[in-house]
């Protein structure tokens, strides 16, 4: 892949792509989140994270059009909070004025509503979707059991479930499930949520001459899930990006799939 990495995509159920390796923006506010995101873009990625809760939008969009990248080369997404079923026309609206933007590729509810699926949002983001308000549409922090019932209620699966993953959280069964159902699996805190210390992910570090978090980002992307780590500091942000000149064998993976629980 080498540093054509931002561009390596994987197929989503509705026929889009998404790019494997993002920018996530959680935490980034003001002129940091503007700051980060335009060297993000300047690194290479072409995935941006966002949403309606982090409150930076339009940092993230004033970003992108500094950048000079051509809007049709990055993947933008967007999330709708939980609060705010029952208003999703207005939520997407809002959140398009403040990226400056005509559409997203994806927007994701952020956290089911009061902790139930709520199929009744799920049509207003498939109706979003029909719009040309988004291209794609999905979820985020959903049990299996709750993609399922939209499923059941409205025929229409979630292209992406966005949920907290790193070699730490690895469930298999999971992932299956999602895989069974042509759900896309997108990892967020990859790394918060990892412990770096861990001895097999050192070995693995150690022989492929990298860093810890670099290899928990390969080990992502070697396993078919996407990956959205966050920084604020130009050398993490390129760091995170630079994992596109070595992979992962059989057996490394299988080393850091049981850190699990670990």
């Amino acid at each position: 892949m080498g540093n054509d990495l931002g561009r390596h995509a994987l197929p989503l159920r509705d026929g889009s792509s998404i790019p494997v390796i993002g920018f996530g923006t959680w935490q980034l506010e003001g002129d940091e989140a503007y700051r980060a995101t335009l060297h993000a873009l300047e690194t290479g990625y072409r995935h941006i994270d966002t949403a309606t809760g982090y409150g930076n939008e339009a940092q993230v969009g004033a970003a992108l059009r500094d950048s000079g990248v051509d809007r049709a080369d990055v993947f933008i997404t967007t999330k709708c909070p939980p609060e705010n079923a029952g208003r999703e026309t207005e939520t997407i609206d809002q959140s398009l004025r403040l990226l400056g933007l005509d559409h997203v590729d994806l927007w994701l509810v952020h956290w089911p509503p009061n902790g139930e699926a709520r199929p009744e949002t799920w049509a207003q983001f498939i109706a979003a979707r029909d719009a040309g308000k988004t291209r794609s549409i999905g979820v985020s922090n959903y049990s299996i059991a709750q993609v399922d019932e939209l499923v059941a209620a409205t025929g229409e699966a979630p292209s992406v479930n966005q949920i907290r993953w790193s070699p730490s959280l690895y469930d298999p069964a999971t992932a299956a499930a999602l895989a069974e159902r042509r759900v896309l699996l997108e990892g967020y805190s990859p790394l918060r949520r990892c412990n770096l210390d861990h001895p097999a992910l050192a070995e693995v570090a150690r022989a492929r001459s990298k860093a810890p978090a670099q290899v928990v980002l390969r080990w992502h992307v070697d396993k078919g899930f996407v990956v959205i780590p966050k920084s604020a500091h130009n050398d993490r942000i390129e760091q995170n990006f630079d994992i596109g000149d070595f992979e992962l064998t059989a057996e490394e993976l299988a080393q850091l799939d049981a850190m699990a629980g670990d």
